[in-house]
């Protein structure tokens, strides 16, 4: 036991003996380390201090020389620099003549070009001007025109000036047509019947007494109502009651069945719509308008066909005037030959009485030659006469009167 404990004991002091022993090296190495940093640093601050000096000489150096460079550089590049501006000098104003010289004719181009396009602003100024002038004209036209329209529409909603303008209507086609008031056609003309008076707006005269009813119909309401609608789906149900309307005036016209009243009309009337656009409509939106109107003897007209049938008509007035004038010529062409026949006889007998007067007048010639101007003479050889003048000799007539040969 107490072996065990020396030996431990003994280890202890071998290990404190070692560690003082490392402990000591390491002070002295410490110390060593730190005289060497401080001489170390003593050498940097040292050598410091030496490039401090080395670079302020090296720097007064190279300015110094740098200033004297400079100042060598500065004096050979001004001479350079005089040497290359009186030649530049020169050589620009050359160029500045060459470019003059080549640029001349752009300026004058450009010139011209601005005179030009002052000119076009001038009268672009005026254009617009002219423009906006025409423009407001057109938008006060606009304007009226938009308020004579709705007058206009205001006013043919009214049932009586709606039948007076179709029966304007009606008299300027019969003009336009050759158709003449009391000539060929009649307006409003009434007639009684047993079921009360009939008045139709025209009758159409025509060649050997025929006659032609015509009845003027303007259901507008509907129509206009249309022309004014906002959307599609009111448009359309407007036109359908239109073309309704139109049909129900149709079966008015075939109820008065005007060709019983008047006995020289064919079994047809003609209801007469003052527009190709009102007919159109109800015609657009109803097929079988056209051939029920005709299956009931009413025959639909617009100013386009009702002038060309009172073309028709006058063109058969005129055939017959032909005829009528044919009869009134052969007249006056016989009592012209008669009195051609009395001329020539009379004429014939100045002829024959003409010759036998030239034949009188050649004998008298004759005598008044032979008898009369030889003894005359012998007075003017004696003396005897009117001075200078002398008898005048008359001279035998050769022409004869020309015969009337008959034809």
């Amino acid at each position: 036991m107490s072996n065990a404990v020396t030996l431990i004991i003994v280890a202890i002091v071998i290990l404190l003996a070692g560690g003082l022993g490392w402990f000591v090296a390491q002070l002295r190495t410490q110390k060593r380390l730190a005289e060497l940093a401080t001489t170390l640093e003593l050498e940097r601050k040292a050598a410091q201090e030496k490039l401090a000096g080395l670079e302020q000489n090296f720097i007064a150096l190279s300015q110094r020389a740098l200033k004297e460079n400079n100042a060598a550089f500065l004096q050979l590049a001004q001479e350079s620099l005089k040497q290359f501006h009186v030649q530049a000098k020169g050589d620009l104003e050359l160029k500045e003549k060459a470019v003059e010289n080549l640029i001349k004719p752009v300026r004058e181009a450009l010139e011209k070009a601005e005179q030009q396009i002052r000119l076009m602003e001038n009268e672009r100024k005026e254009a617009y001007g002219s423009l906006t002038r025409h423009l407001e004209t057109m938008v006060q036209t606009q304007q009226l025109l938009q308020g004579e329209t709705r007058n206009l529409v205001q006013a043919l909603r009214r049932p009586e000036v709606r039948g007076q303008w179709g029966e304007m209507t009606l008299k300027r086609l019969a003009e336009l047509a050759g158709m003449v008031e009391h000539c060929d056609f009649y307006e409003q003309e009434n007639t009684d019947t047993e079921a009360g008076r009939m008045r139709p707006d025209m009758i159409v005269r025509m060649p050997d007494g025929r006659e032609i009813v015509v009845d003027v119909k303007t259901p507008l309401d509907a129509y206009l109502s249309a022309v004014e609608a906002s959307d599609d789906e009111t448009r359309r149900k407007h036109l359908e009651h239109h073309a309704r309307k139109v049909r129900e005036r149709v079966r008015e016209l075939s109820s008065k069945a005007y060709w019983t009243q008047f006995k020289s009309a064919p079994d047809f009337v003609i209801l007469f719509i003052p527009g190709d656009q009102f007919l159109g409509a109800a015609l657009d939106m109803d097929r079988s308008l056209l051939e029920d109107a005709l299956k009931q003897k009413v025959i639909l007209t617009t100013p386009t066909s009702f002038v060309a049938l009172l073309r028709a008509v006058a063109y058969g007035w005129r055939q017959e005037s032909l005829t009528a004038n044919a009869e009134h010529i052969r007249d006056v062409g016989e009592e012209l030959y008669g009195r051609l026949m009395t001329f020539s006889e009379h004429l014939v007998k100045l002829g024959r009485s003409l010759n036998s007067t030239v034949a009188d007048y050649n004998r008298t010639v004759g005598s008044f030659e032979t008898k009369l101007l030889p003894g005359a003479r012998k007075f003017s050889e004696m003396g005897v006469g009117g001075g200078d003048k002398a008898l005048a000799e008359p001279e035998q007539i050769d022409k004869a009167v020309r015969d009337i040969q008959p034809g």
